[in-house]
């Protein structure tokens, strides 16, 4: 994990290079990773789930607020197409303003599993960067710009989905559908200098470490494509080789998330 102040500072500047690659695009354009959306849409969410986190953050929420702004598709939907990158912008910079007036250890509610992830404003930072981050890819596809991320945020950024590999949504079996967990079933990621990783599946529930280690089926590639790969965009520098039931198993049931 990386530091509370490293993310306040990513989440602005993931902003503004998002609105640097959409600058002058066609906002109906439709954006092929988000099924059923154009650009216009993308960058609403966005910015719907910066105020929708800023808000949980300013308030101290113990409990959910509501979320129309982050999920409804007429959330915003006045609002003039050519200031959409100044109000991005303008809405993550109160976002890391709020969390850096709060600091990272203030309790909060988090839509984490309590038992895995600590319920603080740390959440908030860390997910708002790679939410927009995420996004900023998916904006590049669409107007052909260069999407770079910085080795260290795409090494924390697969750390966090390997947290969030672990919860019970994750594993736990499902009428139906093959069970994850079994004897000698292990996922090795490797993405050379920006390092490794193995995620255990042969216990009661999945976990995961810095490191190589035996394992069913192998993940190869950069670690910016690595992440791409995870989130299910294309990632043309991944390959992969051994059980390939197993990995496509593991990632229907970890992108349940993607779903939401």
């Amino acid at each position: 994990m990386l530091g509370f102040d490293d993310y306040c500072e990513a989440i602005v500047i993931q902003t503004e290079l998002l609105a640097r690659h959409v600058k002058g695009a066609d906002p109906t354009s439709p954006v092929p990773t988000c099924p059923g959306w154009d650009l216009g849409r993308l960058l609403r969410h966005v910015g719907g789930d910066h105020r929708w986190a800023e808000e949980t953050v300013r308030t101290r929420a113990t409990e959910p607020i509501a979320d129309d702004c982050v999920n409804d598709p007429a959330a915003y939907a006045d609002l003039d197409d050519a200031t959409l990158g100044d109000w991005l912008v303008g809405g993550a910079t109160r976002l890391a303003g709020t969390l850096r007036a709060a600091g990272p250890d203030v309790r909060v509610w988090t839509p984490a599993d309590e038992d895995l992830v600590e319920q603080s404003t740390l959440f908030w930072a860390r997910r708002m960067t790679y939410e927009t981050l995420l996004h900023r890819a998916d904006a590049a596809l669409v107007t052909g710009a260069e999407f770079v991320v910085e080795e260290r945020f795409a090494v924390d950024a697969v750390e966090e989905w390997l947290e969030f590999s672990t919860v019970p949504e994750a594993f736990e079996p499902l009428p139906g559908v093959p069970d994850l967990l079994g004897p000698g079933r292990a996922i090795h990621f490797d993405t050379g200098r920006a390092g490794e990783w193995l995620l255990d599946l042969t216990g009661q529930r999945p976990s995961w470490r810095r490191g190589a280690g035996e394992a069913a089926v192998s993940v190869h590639g950069p670690v910016t494509d690595l992440l791409l790969f995870l989130y299910a965009r294309p990632a043309p520098g991944i390959a992969t080789r051994g059980d390939s039931d197993l990995l496509d198993l593991w990632l229907k049931r970890t992108r349940f998330r993607l779903e939401a």
